[in-house]
């Protein structure tokens, strides 16, 4: 697919989770789709598999984090298979607690598939909110 199209259905996909629907984010992960968050610390591991992402990563966010979960794209680059989204997420702790933290988010596409995203993040405000 052009960056173009890929541009195009993360702008699709981001314009949703503005509004704090994730439905076409999943409908859009291929089964093999990898989330790798970077870095060197307690938030750095890599989810293998749209189960793992769907139920590691978003079932850890569900138990911390009451939603909606709000994230709003500032900014679309692509390149062949890959559109980074610069974005800012606006949620809310379950025990009451802004958490509004910035992301820089590296996704690769194919066949109009998510395949992968590298998601880099302020963990210190992360390790502020939640802890360890």
């Amino acid at each position: 697919m052009s960056e173009l199209t890929n541009k195009q259905i993360m702008q699709e996909i981001f314009s949703e989770m503005a509004r704090g629907e994730s439905k076409l984010f999943v409908e859009r992960m291929a089964d093999d789709f990898r989330w790798i968050v970077a870095g060197t610390n307690q938030w750095s591991r890599t989810f293998d598999g749209k189960n793992a992402v769907l139920t590691g990563l978003f079932g850890l966010l569900a138990s911390k984090i009451a939603l909606p979960i709000v994230t709003t794209a500032q900014r679309f680059i692509a390149d062949g298979d890959y559109v980074v989204v610069e974005a800012r997420g606006k949620s809310t702790t379950k025990a009451g607690n802004p958490y509004n933290n910035s992301y820089c988010l590296v996704f690769r596409l194919a066949d109009g598939k998510l395949k992968e995203v590298t998601e880099y993040m302020d963990t210190a405000l992360a390790n502020a909110t939640f802890g360890d």
